[in-house]
Order: structure tokens, then C-alpha cells, then sequence
């Protein structure tokens, strides 16, 4: 039988005395990321028994409000990749495509 691999995604938060994040790092051994400074993070889970996503949205107070749009924007193109990777659904891949243009129009992201 072959044996199951492991593997694993750490998350280190630093706080100020308010608890406020004030940097982030990341470490995916296997993708070779060690201990990567970000500026912001979203994460899901699905939870199964209750049928509920549960988020965590963590962000440095010195991300820059222009960046955090283009991380949104990002963040939205890539979970329609994701959506049509699981899915397969071609129709609702082009709406959320469609929002995800408009949302950069809105922002003035795409020039």
C-alpha cells in the first residue's frame, strides 16, 4: 500500500496591543513558500455538519486601501476559476466573469 502524504499550510499573525494585525506570514513547505511576508489573507472552510462557510479575513493596518482593491479583484477572478474547476458550469462562470470585469471598471483597475 503507498503511503498517505501530508502536508501543511501555516498561518503566524503578529498583533499590536489592540490586536490588530500588524504583519502576516506564510509557509507551504510543499509549494516552497517559507515564513512569505503578506499583507492580507482571506481563508474559507467549509463546514459540512452545519453547511456554512467559516472565514477568516485578516489584513495589516498598513495595507494600502488602492492595493486591497486589486487583492479583491484578484481574489474574485480567481474564486470563478476555481468555481468553473468544481463546477464545470459555463454559465454561471461568464456571470461571475462579467461581475468581476464590471467590479474593476467600477474601481477603475483596468486601464
Amino acid at each position: 500500500m503507498a503511503k498517505n502524504h501530508s502536508s501543511k499550510i501555516e498561518l503566524q499573525v503578529e498583533l499590536d496591543d489592540n490586536r490588530i494585525p500588524e504583519k502576516l506570514f506564510w509557509t507551504a513547505q510543499d509549494g516552497g513558500i517559507s515564513n512569505e511576508e503578506a499583507k492580507a489573507m482571506m481563508l474559507s472552510v467549509w463546514d459540512s455538519n452545519a453547511q456554512e462557510t467559516l472565514r477568516i479575513d485578516l489584513w495589516t493596518k498598513d495595507m494600502p486601501v488602492d492595493e486591497m482593491k486589486v487583492f479583491f479583484h484578484q481574489t474574485l477572478v480567481a474564486m470563478s476559476n476555481t468555481f468553473h474547476r468544481a463546477t464545470q458550469d459555463e454559465k454561471m462562470t461568464a456571470t461571475m466573469k462579467d461581475f468581476c470585469d464590471y467590479f474593476a471598471e467600477k474601481l477603475e483597475l483596468k486601464k
